[in-house]
This record gives C-alpha cells, structure tokens and sequence, in this order.
C-alpha cells in the first residue's frame, strides 16, 4: 500500500545523502518534496502541515548542523516524526481484570469487520485465551452464517442464537452473550455489530445502544485502509457517535495510497491496534508504529520477519533440518520439499523479501516473483517415488518422462530440478567438510599452520607466475558462497538482484 509514497521519500533522501552540508535551501527544498509525497498519499492536509512544520524545526537545529551526517540526520528526523504520526508506541488490548474482557466492533459496512472478528479470534486463541464471536449483525444477509463459518475455521466458539437477515433484537443478542460467556467460562467476547454503506443515524444508534448494554472493555474502529480522505471523516462521525479506543486497519494488502494510515491517528487521537494484510485468518497482526515507518522509507522490518519465523518453525524441527544439512548427502528431496513448505507458511516469498532493508530499489524484480514456482517444484517432487526422493541420481530418461507427465511440467523442468539439486548437494557437503574454510576440520589450513611450513615455489617458472598472481577479486558476502545460483529453479532471486547493492539503514 505504501509502494508509492515510500518510492518518492527514498528518491527524496538518495539525491540528499549525496550533499555533505545541507543548506536552508536544501531543507526547503526536500520538505517540499516530502510534502507533495504525502499529499499525493491522501494524507489529510492538517497532519501534513503539522508533520512538515516539526520535521523543519528539528532540521533547522543543532541536531542536523553539528551532527557528522547531516543527510543522514534528516532521515532519522522524518522516520522519528512518522512513528509519531502512526502513534508513537504498540497499544495493546486492555483486559478485563475479571473475565470474560468484551471487545466490540464498529464500522461501515464492507470494512471487513466479520473478516476481521475471526482473524481477531483466532490471534486471541493462538495467545492463550478462549474467546467467544457473538453474531450482532442481524441486517446484512448471510452476516451470521459468514461468522459462523469464520469461527468453525479458527477453532473458536460462536453464540448465534438468532438466524440474521432481518430477524432478531442485536442489543438482546449482545446482552445475553456477556451471561453465556461467563457459564461457559470464556475470557474474551468478541461483538461483530452491523455496518452501512454510509453514516446514519440508525446505525449510530443501534452501535450505541450495544455499547450501553454491553459496557465493552475495548471499542475497536474497523477502518478500510483503501477509503483514502474519507477515512478521516468517517473516523470523526463515529468518534462523535459511539467513541472507540482503537483503530483496526484492514486491506493494508491493496494498492491504494494509505493516507489513512497516517491521518487517522492524528485526527482521531486514537491508536493504530491492528493490521490486516489478506483474505487468511492468518493475515493479521499487532500494529507496530515503528515497524511500519521503517518499511515506509525502506528500512526493512527484520522483527517482524523473525517473529513470523518463530511463529511458524518448530525448534526441535530446525535443529533436526540442519543437522541432515551439516550431512550433505543425507538432505533428500522430500527433506527439502519439506523445507520449501515451511518457508511457503511464512507468507508469499514476495512480502518476505519485500521487509528486508534496501529491498525497495528492486521492486519491479520483486513483482516479477511467482510463487506457483514453488508448486510446480512441490508438484513435481512429489510425483517421484520414495526411492527417487532418497536418491536422485537413479532417475533415467524413462523417470523423468513419468514424473514429468504426472506433475504437468516439461521433461526439462524435471531434469533441472534434479541436476541442481544434486549439485546444491555436493556444495553443502563439500561446505560441511570445511572446504574454503580454514580452520574447520577436514578443510584447508589457517594461515599460520602455512606460514610455520613456509611456502613451496615450483622450479618451472610458468607455474612460479602463476603461484604469484593476485588471488581473484572477493565477492560480496552472499556472492562468495554461490549459494543463490545454486537453488532449484524458482527459488533463485530477480534478474537484475545485487545483495551487495543493498543499503541498510545508517549506511550513506
């Protein structure tokens, strides 16, 4: 959602980091440029002058004039004033000191609001809580089926006592469900209440009266990220006729150009809790303000790669992987197969190279990236037999023909896979032996074991030249393993894609 304002602000601050002294001129001239980048986000015209306004008195100061990077000093100045527009630090849920804690919904209709009490629940699940989705959407047609189904889907319990489409009181519906949860011993109650398709007084008032009945612990605003400049006034006529305690903001995963994002905050006065990402429950997470100003300007959001990581890799399974690693051989093709759908939990490979620092200036090769690579790889591993995935090298012109036919690929995707996967083998082995690396055992010598031997010089003075000759030129950290081009095909990275290009945040 960000792409665009994020492309203008990195253009805006690779032209500045060029200058080693910056002038009044120049600070003028790069918010100017920030000013039109937000604008052209749909962020609301307040919050721009008041964010330009903050980020040109710190500029104009000591900390940018006598700091040994000034350019640099301008950049963490915008990145600080962001995290302050987005809310300055990670609100989270205020629980109820005595169970069950209720937390209501509100929002227009087509928010996402029933998508979001589901993925809501389960996120409340997978933390250890026993949450219960009550079903106040009485109006929409097929409101209470939907969330019934949504909670079948994340292992969670539903009161719906009445059918929906028209029929039923959703103020009784709520009020019963605070009893229900307490006999049945659930610590949370999540209220999925009924939206519009516009502000009005009937709904304002339903909202309300659901409030009153329910005195919820948490109000959470489900806002549409992609509403742009309507996002505030919409934030502004429910703020006035029901009040919230949180925003949750959902389809971050479109193309708009998110000024809601960071005008809400500011207009509203209320905290950014939650982000929604995608249709999954699984899309769905604690809204991190320092996080998201980091991948605004292209810093990259390796914490949340990580959490993501522990989340969805079991310790004892990665050990277990990276000891048939250390073995070489060992590491089959249904080890790897099974590597692959580890990774493919994580999220599209895309959006997990797209949090890493610098990514931003390979962002065309980064669309370029498909994931149905991985299923054909996936398709066509698991049309070999046992005895294939244990040793590729036994498959013959006649196998890969069959596990061609069967995957729907060519017989060259086949064969290419099991060329480089054997030869990703014989490198990880001869990596595990200590080839390349001295000290390891099995591998070369550390220098100084050489230097105590003393060097040997051939008598033939053509191989005395070459003894001689500069050792080639190293590569960049990732480059001098060979490790990329070595992947099976389509897991290689972009065309065009230099790691060593990267820029991480503080480098010039």
């Amino acid at each position: 959602m960000f792409e665009t304002l994020s492309d203008r602000l990195t253009s805006v601050f690779s032209s500045l980091r060029s200058r080693g002294r910056l002038s009044e001129a120049d600070i003028d001239a790069t918010c100017r440029e920030i000013r039109i980048a937000l604008l052209e986000a749909d962020v609301a015209l307040p919050v721009v002058k008041a964010f330009i306004a903050r980020v040109k008195e710190r500029a104009r100061g000591a900390e940018v004039s006598q700091a040994l990077n000034p350019a640099q000093q301008v950049v963490k100045i915008v990145h600080d004033e962001l995290i302050e527009v987005l809310g300055g630090e990670t609100r989270r849920i205020r629980f109820a000191k005595t169970p069950p804690t209720v937390i209501m919904l509100a929002g227009l209709q087509g928010s996402g609001k029933t998508t979001l009490a589901g993925k809501l629940a389960k996120w409340l699940r997978d933390q250890g809580h026993a949450p219960l989705l009550v079903a106040c959407d009485l109006q929409r047609p097929n409101a209470v089926q939907q969330l019934t189904v949504l909670a079948e889907r994340a292992g969670v319990a539903i009161f719906a006592p009445e059918p929906g489409n028209g029929v039923g009181d959703p103020v009784a519906v709520a009020r019963q469900s605070i009893d229900h949860a307490k006999r049945k011993q659930y610590d949370v109650v999540i209220v999925d209440t009924a939206g519009r398709l516009g502000i009005d007084e009937e709904m304002m008032r339903q909202a309300a009266d659901i409030r009153d009945a329910i005195n919820p612990d948490e109000v959470l605003f489900v806002l549409d990220a992609m509403i742009g400049q309507d996002a505030v006034n919409t934030a502004q006529a429910f703020m006035e006729g029901v009040g919230f305690d949180g925003v949750v903001l959902t389809k971050l995963d479109g193309d708009a150009r998110g000024g809601a994002a960071l005008s809400v905050r500011q207009i509203t006065g209320r905290p950014i809790m939650f982000a929604s990402t995608g249709e999954k429950l699984e899309d769905f997470d604690v809204f991190h303000p320092d996080r998201m100003a980091s991948r605004i300007l292209d810093m990259g959001d390796i914490l949340t790669l990580i959490e993501q990581a522990q989340r969805t890799f079991d310790e004892r399974e990665a050990a277990k992987m990276a000891d048939k690693l250390a073995s070489g051989e060992s590491f089959t093709l249904d080890d790897f197969l099974e590597q692959m759908m580890m990774v493919r939990r994580l999220g599209p490979i895309k959006n997990l190279l797209a949090m890493m620092p610098g990514i931003g200036q390979f962002r065309d090769q980064l669309n370029q990236i498909d994931d149905r690579d991985l299923d054909r790889i996936a398709a066509i591993i698991r049309s070999m037999t046992p005895e294939e995935r244990r040793d590729p090298r036994i498959i013959n012109g006649s196998r890969r023909a069959r596990i061609a036919r069967g995957s729907g690929v060519s017989v060259s995707a086949v064969n290419n896979l099991v060329v480089r996967f054997l030869e990703w083998q014989k490198m990880m082995k001869r990596m595990t032996q200590g080839m390349g690396f001295p000290g390891m055992p099995g591998g070369r010598k550390s220098q100084k074991q050489k230097a105590k031997k003393g060097r040997r010089v051939s008598g033939d003075p053509r191989k005395a030249a070459l003894g001689k000759a500069a050792p080639p030129k190293r590569q960049g950290a990732l480059g001098n393993l060979g490790v990329l081009g070595q992947l099976p095909s389509g897991l290689d990275l972009p065309p065009g894609f230099d790691p060593s290009k990267l820029k991480l945040p503080g480098q010039n």
